[in-house]
């Protein structure tokens, strides 16, 4: 019987060397660990930017091209380009019973950078112009032009004897900031008051005709320097409207 015992030592004492090795392996649950912080690891971007050599070709789903700008924005000596686009929503077209059916889509503006290879995005804004064919009441509403020039972008809007304003942009931070407005108020041919405003140095100037009397080229202005409140520069890519606009109050 003792020699049956003196047998099962040896074994037992095997068998426990054995489960203290496979005790003393790493365990699986460490390297589940350092999976899980690899995929924490964010993925580098490696999109690249899409040129096209044709600006049309920028014109998305459901738009059409309306009008077509060049002049250099970025002053490196080539022609950039800013589309304004139009919607073609079907719904949008109305019936008036003097103009007959009018297109009352919206209009926007896509800025493309020239990349010498082709035409580069730079800022896109879908719906920022009211259409064409919006109802000026006793008047003719507000007519839309946009140019380049001298490294600026334009958006001006000529009111006949009314007047115009006019916003001045320029490349910065990745869009077009706003750095510029003026304003001219007529009636008829005499201006009754100009309005100027500087967003970057913040400086707003007014003219106000004293002349109640005056004839075109007769206006006596009273100037007005005021300091603006506005500090952060209003981007193009986020204007809902331009005709809701205001800086009266600045």
């Amino acid at each position: 019987m003792i020699k049956k015992y003196l047998f099962f030592i040896p074994v037992i004492a095997l068998v426990s060397m054995m489960v203290s090795c496979k005790d003393s392996t790493p365990k699986k649950e460490s390297q589940n660990t350092e999976v899980v912080d690899l995929k924490e690891i964010p993925e580098v971007d490696e999109t690249t930017v899409e040129t096209k050599k044709n600006p049309i070709d920028f014109v998305p789903k459901n738009y059409v091209a309306f009008d077509t700008i060049y002049g250099d924005l970025n002053k490196d000596g080539l022609e950039d380009c800013a589309l304004i686009i139009k919607g073609t929503d079907k719904s949008k077209f109305v019936k008036d019973d003097y103009r007959g059916e009018l297109d009352r889509n919206r209009r926007g503006i896509i800025v493309l950078l020239n990349q010498k290879e082709g035409y580069e995005l730079f800022v896109k804004n879908e719906s920022c112009f009211s259409s064409e064919n919006e109802d000026g009441g006793v008047y003719y509403a507000p007519e839309l032009d946009v140019e380049i020039t001298k490294g600026k972008l334009f958006v001006s809007y000529a009111h006949g004897r009314y007047g115009y304003w006019q916003y001045m942009f320029r490349l910065q931070d990745n869009d077009l900031a706003l750095i510029g407005f003026d304003n001219s108020s007529s009636n008829g041919p005499v201006i009754d008051v100009e309005t100027s405003i500087n967003f970057l140095t913040r400086k707003k100037i007014t003219n106000v005709n004293t002349n109640h009397n005056a004839e075109s080229g007769e206006e006596v202005f009273e100037k007005t320097e005021t300091k603006i409140k506005r500090t952060k520069l209003l981007k193009l890519s986020e204007i809902k409207d331009f005709d809701e606009l205001s800086f009266y109050d600045e």
